[in-house]
């Protein structure tokens, strides 16, 4: 199975969970919105397709990962894993925290494709922080793009949450080089891609340069130099 869960509302996860609503899809599986019965608690429920999840091993390498890094704020947190059959088919099913918020993508859309340099700066700033706690926590993240982020705007701070890690055989200092020069390029369709660029100020410029991995990564070596980079700009 790789595709069609297509679970409705009122539909029952073990008897002990109720979908609300689908939340999204991927590669992986299928993500809901479901309600605790017991509780009234809402939950994200992602479900792994078994052919992608062989011998459960991306489902516990997820879980582990999330619980190492339960004291990183921008991490959903963990609750457990559930073993559900889906029409004869057994499925890992992994419960998390609901997450608040619209996806980073969604945010941008809704302000016209693109936001203005310095609330651009603003919320880029926030992801680069919680950024930072993950590789200091000497883990990564993966696959960083604006539709694994929520953003929560509170007053004039941005909450940041990752979602959907993705999972390399591949040396810890590289995975972390990748996560900063995708957070870049994240940053370059905040402020509305490549039309929008040529009339953005230095400050931005200085910050993307050019979207080249090499420039980047020479420039700011770490997500700390790109936050220490942000904080000492100088406003003119």
């Amino acid at each position: 199975m790789s595709s069609g869960l297509n679970l409705s509302q009122g539909d029952l996860i073990n008897n002990k969970y109720e979908v609300v609503s689908r939340l999204g899809g991927g590669w992986e599986g299928e993500v809901y919105l479901t309600r605790e019965r017991i509780t009234g608690i809402e939950r994200t429920a992602k479900f792994f397709y078994p052919n992608r999840n062989k011998g459960n091993k991306i489902a516990n390498l997820y879980a582990k990962k999330l619980h190492r890094l339960r004291e990183t704020p921008a991490i959903i947190q963990y609750h457990n894993l559930e073993t559900v059959d889906f029409e004869g088919t057994k499925m890992t099913c992994l419960l998390s925290e609901f997450v608040h918020g619209e996806l980073l993508s969604s945010y941008i859309k809704k302000h016209g494709g693109k936001l203005d340099p310095f609330q651009s700066l603003a919320v880029f700033y926030n992801m680069v922080k919680a950024l930072e706690d993950i590789h200091e926590a000497q883990e990564y993240h993966g696959d960083l793009h604006s539709d694994n982020i929520f953003v929560l705007q509170q007053g004039t701070n941005f909450k940041i949450k990752f979602i959907d890690f993705y999972f390399y055989q591949a040396p810890l200092g590289e995975m972390k080089r990748r996560d900063l020069t995708e957070l870049v390029k994240i940053f370059h369709e905040l402020i509305g891609g490549a039309a929008r660029y040529k009339n953005q100020p230095q400050y931005i410029k200085d910050i993307c340069c050019g979207f080249k991995d090499t420039l980047i990564i020479k420039k700011f070596k770490s997500t700390s130099g790109l936050r220490q980079h942000i904080e000492s700009l100088q406003w003119t």
